[in-house]
């Protein structure tokens, strides 16, 4: 059984955060040879999180925004670069940049305590072993967990959900029925709406954000999804409260006309979708409906409350200041993973120990500059760019 002091669950933004400030705290890099120190185990084949499995449509240009890591920005891009191939490429260089230890592809199916105490380890039950460790930052995002509301009825035509929707090649001269009312949905009609017929639907009235994200508002936003974790509630992403930004995609969708939405249907049809004695034919169905957490494995320890929600202290679960969840709620962004990544590190050094206590500091394999001293403060967004 290997042993580690910490152990990252998943290698997207979040928890290469976590692993960075690791390291910048003094946890040493998991060695096959040694006990102690942290670990990252990643279920992908190679770097780049969720990022990696994103429509090749989706270029730079209409990401919806991405976040440096801490300690090292993101190579300006070419704007229409496909973001799957852009952000992979960045998390690898950083990975081996700064000597993350990145263990995949393993996949994570069960941690349990290894006993009542509550100064326990923890076992993390993979499809390659088990792990013991005494604590463990959880960082498995939503990618995995595509949520697809049920409507009584059956549509014998395509349907997919956003995680499967690869470009608007296959829909050309279709008529194409998108669900949902965020940031995804829009990038499936500005692209779809050139090539074929789009209808949009959303369960209640698409909002619209024309003004500045300034950082007032982001923290209005953040404390609203903030609110719902710290009652045990299930998380909302922050996406999903920020409404529809001026992006370059709701600027496309709007020229080509696809904006006009109309209420959800009541039930499905063999055609289409049916609102009372309506019945609206098409070709296929793409429900850009959003995700669930992924956290099922931490199902043994416990941690959810009766509302139906992981209950967080800041990013430590209410319920064992040995687990901790990032980009979780409301970290659940490119910007807030960063934060949290590092504000969990903080909470474990306070319960663990320092590691580097008695000892010179470490440093970073790489030289620290000026933005080193605090890198996820104030670092630059990667915004839409227009072309």
């Amino acid at each position: 059984m290997r042993r580690v002091d910490v152990l990252v669950v998943g290698a997207g933004q979040a928890g290469l955060s976590a692993a960075y400030h690791l390291r910048r705290r003094g946890f040493a890099p998991y060695r096959a040879d040694a006990d102690g120190g942290f670990v990252v185990l990643d279920a992908d084949t190679a770097p780049g999180g969720a990022w990696a499995h994103r429509s090749p449509s989706l270029r730079m240009a209409t990401v919806h925004g991405v976040h440096d890591l801490p300690g090292e920005e993101l190579p300006p891009p070419d704007p229409q670069a496909p973001a799957r191939e852009v952000v992979p490429e960045y998390f690898a260089a950083y990975e081996a940049r700064h000597a993350l230890p990145v263990v995949r592809p393993v996949t994570v199916r069960t941690v349990h305590a290894e006993s009542e105490r509550p100064d326990s380890r923890l076992l993390v039950e993979t499809d390659h072993g088990t792990w013991s460790t005494r604590a463990l930052i959880n960082a498995t995002g939503t990618w995995t967990r595509p949520f697809l509301p049920h409507y009584p009825g059956r549509f014998a035509g395509r349907r997919l959900h956003y995680a499967e929707y690869r470009g608007p090649e296959e829909f050309t001269g279709k008529r194409v029925l998108v669900v949902g009312g965020g940031a995804s949905a829009i990038q499936v009609l500005s692209e779809v709406a050139a090539v074929g017929e789009t209808v949009w639907v959303t369960r209640s009235e698409p909002v619209y954000h024309d003004g500045p994200f300034t950082p007032e508002y982001g923290r209005a936003v953040v404390a609203k999804v903030e609110e719902r974790v710290r009652q045990g509630l299930p998380a909302h992403s922050v996406v999903s409260v920020t409404g529809l930004g001026p992006t370059v995609a709701l600027r496309r969708a709007e020229e080509l006309g696809a904006l006009h939405r109309r209420p959800m249907f009541d039930r499905l049809t063999e055609h289409g979708a049916a609102w009372g004695e309506e019945e609206l034919a098409v070709d296929a169905i793409v429900w850009a409906t959003g995700f669930r957490p992924e956290v099922g494995h931490l199902a043994p320890l416990g941690l959810r409350s009766p509302g139906g929600g992981i209950a967080l202290t800041g990013t430590r679960a209410t319920a064992d200041p040995r687990v901790h969840l990032v980009g979780y709620g409301p970290s659940a962004s490119t910007v807030g993973a960063n934060r949290a990544g590092r504000a969990a590190v903080n909470d474990l050094v306070k319960l663990l120990g320092d590691p580097t206590a008695g000892a010179p500091e470490a440093e970073s394999p790489v030289a620290r500059g000026p933005a080193a001293a605090d890198p996820t403060a104030g670092a630059p967004v990667r915004e839409p760019a227009a072309v």
